[in-house]
C-alpha cells in the first residue's frame, strides 16, 4: 500500500483550485490502495523561519534545551512525513508570481544540511529517495513557459537539490481570464492528471 503526502498551500483552503485538483487526482487512484497523510498549510500554517530554529538544528540533538527540542521538531517532523511518502502531492497557487509564503515556510523546513542534502567536493548531493512529486500550479493568467514562471524553475530546483527529481507538473492557468478560459484550463489539467494517476497507480 502506497503512502501519499498531500500538501495544499492555498490560502483558499478546500476551495482553492490548486487543492481541488489535488483532490482530483487522489480520488482517481484506487481506493484501498494507498494512506493519506494531509499537510494543509492554511489550517495549520508553519511559521517562517528564525535563526533560533537554525541554531536548534545545529545543536547535537542530546544537548538541546527544551525550546531546542520544540523547535527541531518543527522540520523533523516535515522531514519524516516526506521520507515516509511514496508519493508527494502539491497544490501551489501562484501569489505576486511566485510560491505562496507558506509554501516556501516549509520547504525551509526540509532543506537540511546532513538530512536530507550534502556537500561534496564536486557539489552538493541530495539525500533523499527519489519519489513522484505531483505539483498542481493553478494561476490567474498564463504564464508556462515564459520568464514570468517563477514557480516552475524554483520547484525543480529544491526538489532536485534534495534529491527528488521525478516531477510531474499540472498547469491550470488563465483562470481568472473569463469562463471560457478557465473550463478549458480545468479540463486540461483534469486529462494531465488522469494520465499522471494511472502511471502512479500502475
Amino acid at each position: 500500500m502506497k503512502h501519499i503526502l498531500l500538501i495544499n498551500s492555498s490560502i483558499n483552503g478546500d476551495k482553492g483550485h490548486s487543492a481541488q485538483l489535488a483532490q482530483q487526482f487522489i480520488a482517481q487512484l484506487p481506493k484501498g490502495s494507498f494512506n493519506l497523510d494531509t499537510l494543509d498549510l492554511n489550517a495549520t500554517p508553519v511559521p517562517h523561519l528564525e535563526m533560533a530554529e537554525m541554531a536548534a538544528w545545529m545543536t547535537p540533538a542530546e544537548q538541546r534545551s527544551s525550546e531546542q527540542q520544540r523547535l527541531a521538531a518543527i522540520s523533523d517532523d516535515i522531514v519524516a512525513r516526506i521520507k515516509a511518502a511514496d508519493v508527494i502531492v502539491l497544490g501551489v497557487p501562484m501569489y505576486n508570481f511566485g510560491i505562496p509564503s507558506q509554501l516556501k515556510a516549509l520547504l525551509d523546513r526540509v532543506a537540511r544540511a546532513g538530512i536530507t542534502f550534502k556537500y561534496t567536493e564536486q557539489g552538493p548531493v541530495g539525500l533523499l529517495d527519489d519519489k513522484p512529486v505531483v505539483i498542481f500550479a493553478a494561476r490567474g493568467g498564463i504564464y508556462q513557459g515564459t520568464g514570468l514562471d517563477s514557480q516552475t524553475p524554483f520547484l525543480q530546483t529544491f526538489f532536485n537539490f534534495v534529491g527528488l527529481k521525478d516531477l510531474h507538473f499540472v498547469y491550470a492557468e488563465g483562470l481568472n481570464m473569463g469562463t471560457d478560459a478557465q473550463q478549458a484550463a480545468l479540463t486540461a489539467a483534469t486529462a494531465r492528471l488522469t494520465e499522471i494517476s494511472a502511471k502512479i497507480a500502475a
